[in-house]
């Protein structure tokens, strides 16, 4: 079993959150887990975390659209924070709409970040893959 140090979900929806816990716990060991219900409290937290000299999550999973701030405005202050190690960020989505598959191609390209785009729901050999660190 493949272990990291901390993983980061940043949903909405508790039943989602639930569900990548519960698969995680089958594929990878980890130490610390943080959840998040929107991008707001996500940036907060890593940003503590930085300022605590704490190493942010290697593996981060993102829902795009959640209220008070969405994935990509969460991506937005994610890429500007001085983090030299690379995360990988999986997109975890419901949305079918391309100005989405845009943006993630955009964001991308403005980072040393590993950042992938899933759909959901998700199966547990997606997840396998979604969990290697960057």
């Amino acid at each position: 079993m493949m272990k990291i140090k901390s993983v980061c979900i940043i949903d909405d929806d508790p039943i989602v959150v639930f569900g990548i816990r519960k698969m995680l716990d089958s594929i990878i060991s980890y130490e610390e887990l943080y959840t998040y219900a929107n991008g707001k409290l996500a940036a907060e937290g890593i940003t503590d975390m930085l300022n605590a000299d704490k190493e942010p999550p290697q593996l981060i999973f993102l829902d795009i659209n959640m209220p008070v701030m969405d994935g990509w405005q969460f991506l937005e202050k994610f890429i500007a924070l001085p983090i030299d190690n690379r995360v990988r960020v999986n997109i975890v989505t419901s949305s079918i709409d391309s100005v989405d598959q845009r943006n993630w191609e955009l964001y991308k390209t403005k980072t040393h970040h590993t950042i992938t785009y899933n759909r959901k729901p998700l199966r547990r050999d997606q997840l396998e893959k979604m969990s290697k660190v960057a």
